[in-house]
């Protein structure tokens, strides 16, 4: 039997800001225009975290049984290492989506119906990730639907169920992007360090098709471009220069992807990468609410 701790490391908690921050931004963003309701913020969050758990157990077991993670040099997995069997694994990702599932229909209850239709499209995309015949994100398509549902859906999403139906400023748009990107750069640096391994199984990630090097520079563009965005959103108010703040965070894992480091070396960037999206998190919050 897998342990707590097991269990604990297998939801892979470093990976756990990338669902935080979009719903702190969405909420700071709904606060800035008068429309904050903290219950519906709180589900909002619950239902990204209970997709977050969920999407890592999901790869877990997906990759456990494919065989992806026998020779893996990343964080701890349940299936890979033997520490709990595949159907445990896999009762765990479904519910947790269950969960998330459940607060989600609140929030489609008393918002709009056709969230259940964002919804359902989030759980399949979680699942089909390393899911199913063909997973999407042994083609290269990962980043593409982290950008896309870890961005838009949830900045704006979570803006929209406070602000309905008085519909979403065009600053959330702007701020889904630039978390968008942001949470991109965590999915590019676990990806980079796993190309060896991923070549060889025939996972073909974006890192894999892009190589070491361009995959290094689409990490560092991901971090510049969103906080380039963010201060775009900002403007005109001086609330976009606080986010220059976040450059001193964004050097330790930039450093350590210019260096050249490979394998376990880059697990320290994983958490830095983390402890930047925080930081990007919590200034950018701010400047939302307050510009």
């Amino acid at each position: 039997m897998a342990t707590v701790t097991q269990w604990v490391a297998g939801a892979r908690p470093r990976t756990l800001p990338s669902s935080v921050v979009p719903v702190v931004v969405g909420t700071a963003a709904a606060f800035g225009v008068g429309a904050l309701v903290w219950w519906k913020a709180g589900l909002a969050m619950l239902v990204a975290l209970a997709l977050q758990v969920g999407v890592n157990y999901a790869n877990d077991y997906s990759d456990g049984v494919r065989g992806t993670d026998d020779d893996r040099v990343g964080p701890f997995r349940m299936t890979g290492s033997g520490a709990a069997p595949p159907r445990q694994v896999l009762t765990a990702a479904w519910a947790t989506f269950a969960v998330g599932a459940a607060a989600g229909i609140v929030l489609v209850v008393t918002s709009a119906w056709w969230l259940l239709l964002v919804g359902a499209a989030a759980i399949l995309a979680a699942w089909y990730y390393t899911g199913g015949k063909s997973p999407y994100g042994y083609r290269a398509l990962g980043e593409a639907s982290v950008f896309v549902f870890f961005g838009p859906v949830a900045v704006v999403g979570t803006v929209f169920v406070q602000t309905a139906p008085d519909g979403v400023p065009g600053r959330a748009w702007l701020a889904g992007a630039a978390v968008g990107l942001l949470i991109c750069a965590m999915l590019v640096i676990n990806n980079l360090r796993d190309i060896p391994t991923d070549a060889e199984s025939g996972k073909r990630t974006l890192a894999v098709v892009l190589g070491d090097t361009r995959t290094r520079a689409l990490y560092v563009g991901t971090i510049v471009g969103a906080v380039l965005l963010a201060m775009v959103s900002l403007l005109p108010s001086w609330w976009s220069l606080s986010l220059l703040l976040v450059v001193p965070f964004a050097l330790a894992p930039v450093s350590v992807i210019w260096r050249g480091e490979t394998g376990r070396a880059l697990i320290p960037a994983l958490g830095q990468t983390g402890r930047l999206q925080l930081v990007f998190g919590v200034l950018y919050s701010v400047g939302l609410a307050l510009a």
